[in-house]
């Protein structure tokens, strides 16, 4: 864990300025500095830099942040990566808190075996561009598959000649353990005698070459398709240090600034539906890379989007393949992103569609591409008779473990009803079923089981509440939101408007980019406040004195929320017996609550209580 202070300290000593001026051409403008925004196509200059408050901002796209998230979302860098790249630049030292010397020494020997591979990448890349300029025979199959030299280039096509020993031409020593270890050489031999000689030979031979980068555009592996009839018609390079195929996706780096401009990013199934959509006018696709799509591929992907289009095949395989890629997309199916699947029919891939049909009914598929949603029940009702209560109980034994993967949030809540409403029931009675409590209140609009009613929050300028503190907490120490339980969570992010939302923003942003400085999360922050007007909020937190540095300020959050959390019970107890007699299920719930009500009660008096 990088400690806050060494972020705020490295971010006043950085200039943004310099940072982003090294990716994009600046112009000076009174008292900040201008250009074409790099994350969305412009003509006229609408990219902002302000070295007075150290932050970017495009009022075309409404792209902000502080040098570290530039880093993130122009380079594709990782927060920790980010972080270091920055501060090598201004001469300080990251501290590695939670690393001994050992597993430091051993980062950085990872860091540099890294490197040199990616470097023997690099130059492999080089050699197999200059004999696809070569080959005849190489250049007129993508012609042939309608590929322009323009697309070739950008995407750094290659040819592998078909040749056992091509490489021994391109390094010193073809017998050097680098080219075996990235997967470039094969090595053979009798592995009982250690002094037999080894039979080595090139991996890829006579394949169109895909280099495989990173999102920082390193070369870290490649794919290999067959010019003609031959098996397997793909060969990828193995696993390596440098290359994990459930982490990388093919096409990243080059998609990037086009998911920006499209708004989404298609994933497809192959290389070279990825190349040929380029060429074709769909520049934002992404292909995994022989694997089924994993979590942290999604994880990946929702760095530089909120909307993630998958298609496939519509055959059998397909539906398989789309049935893994919802499993992975659903723990990151949070209530400000979408997740679609488009299926295509089985003659089909996305090129060959695209060229027979055309751009515009290419587009209007992914129009219509069916939500995760609609996905998620059709899944569940997959092989099961509805008109059975068999059927329907099979199908709600299917569908529990999916939705239970979502984040808590209205899509989950909406889903019950959904599924409640396919399996004939109510939705709280499934909610009691699901989550083993007794039947919630329902919604009266949807019948969507909903907790305890908060008491609706006035936006004003007055005095600060227990929510206004515990945001303002979290904006000092954003890391403090991964060490809170799902509990904490719910009573921050599904608590009164406008606070649901605020805390819902600092959950998206610490998932996708790792803890923040206070003043980079304070950015996202204003610019949600002025979206939903709710200025006054960010004004009292805003008033709070900067921390102490004695304060435990995780002593304090635990203290505040337990707080909260013993206000909604005893709002909930009130609620129970205003109307009357309690039911028995109303009266063993008061039991409940006020022995928790007891337990808050006697927690909190143990320490002292939180300022505000």
């Amino acid at each position: 864990m990088i400690p806050p202070a060494f972020i705020q300290d490295l971010l006043s000593r950085v200039d943004v300025v310099e940072v982003v001026g090294r990716h994009v051409q600046l112009k000076k403008a009174g008292i900040n500095h201008k250009g074409l925004c790099p994350f969305h196509g412009e003509k006229s200059p609408s990219f902002i830099v302000s070295p007075t408050r150290q932050t970017y901002h495009c009022f075309g796209c409404g792209v902000h942040g502080d040098a570290v998230r530039f880093l993130m979302e122009h380079a594709g860098m990782g927060f920790i990566d980010a972080v270091r790249d920055l501060a090598q630049q201004v001469g300080m030292t990251v501290p590695e808190d939670d690393s001994s010397p050992q597993e430091r020494e051993r980062a950085a020997a990872l860091k540099q075996r890294q490197a040199t591979l990616n470097d023997v990448l690099a130059k492999a890349g080089d050699h197999y561009r200059l004999q696809l300029k070569a080959n005849p025979r190489a250049v007129a199959y993508l012609k042939g598959r309608g590929l322009s030299g323009e697309i070739a280039a950008r995407f750094g096509l290659g040819y592998a000649p078909d040749g056992w020993r091509g490489l021994a031409s391109v390094f010193p020593r073809y017998d050097d353990p680098l080219l075996e270890e990235s997967g470039l050489v094969i090595s053979q031999g009798d592995d009982g005698d250690p002094e037999a000689e080894r039979k080595r030979y090139d991996r890829f031979r006579d394949r169109i070459m895909f280099p495989i980068r990173s999102v920082q555009g390193d070369v870290i592996g490649f794919g290999g398709r067959v010019l003609d009839k031959g098996e397997p018609k793909y060969l990828n390079s193995p696993e390596t240090p440098v290359f994990i195929k459930g982490r990388e996706l093919y096409g990243l780096f080059e998609a990037r600034q086009a998911l920006r401009q499209q708004g989404f990013v298609l994933v497809v199934e192959g290389y070279m539906d990825v190349v040929a959509l380029a060429q074709l006018g769909f520049p934002n696709a992404v292909a995994t890379l022989g694997t089924a799509c994993t979590a942290e591929h999604v994880q990946k992907l929702f760095r530089f989007t909120d909307s993630v289009v998958f298609s496939f095949d519509g055959d059998a395989a397909g539906r398989r393949a789309a049935g893994r890629a919802l499993e992975a997309a659903l723990p990151h199916a949070s209530d400000t992103r979408t997740v679609r699947f488009l299926f295509l029919p089985s003659e089909h891939d996305p090129d060959s569609y695209v060229r027979e049909f055309g751009s515009d009914a290419f587009q209007q598929c992914i129009a219509q591409a069916v939500p995760l949603s609609r996905q998620l029940a059709e899944a569940a009702t997959e092989g099961c008779d509805l008109a059975t209560a068999e059927g329907r109980a099979r199908m709600l034994a299917n569908a529990k473990p999916l939705w239970s993967a979502l984040p808590d949030g209205a899509l989950k809540r909406q889903m019950l009803g959904e599924l409640a409403g396919l399996a004939r029931m109510e939705a709280a009675d499934l909610a009691s079923l699901w989550q083993g409590a007794a039947p919630a209140r329902l919604s009266a609009e949807s019948g969507v089981p909903r907790p305890p009613r908060r008491r609706a929050q006035r936006i004003s300028a007055g005095t600060a509440t227990l929510l206004d503190r515990a945001l303002w907490l979290l904006v000092q120490r954003s890391d403090l939101w991964t060490t809170l339980d799902g509990e904490a969570h719910d009573t921050l992010a599904l608590g009164a408007a406008p606070y649901d939302k605020f805390f819902s923003c600092v959950e998206r942003n610490i998932h996708d980019h790792g803890p923040l400085a206070p003043a980079a999360l304070l950015v996202e922050l204003r610019a949600l406040a002025e979206e939903i007007e709710a200025a006054p909020v960010l004004a009292r937190i805003s008033a709070f004195h900067d921390p102490d540095p004695e304060t435990d300020l995780a002593t304090e959050l635990a203290l505040v929320l337990d707080r909260l959390r013993l206000r909604a019970v005893e709002e909930e107890l009130e609620l129970l017996f205003s109307s009357g007699e309690p039911s028995p299920d109303a009266l063993q719930r008061s039991k409940e609550l006020r022995e928790e009500q007891r337990r808050l009660k006697a927690q909190m008096t143990k320490a002292p209580q939180p300022a505000g």
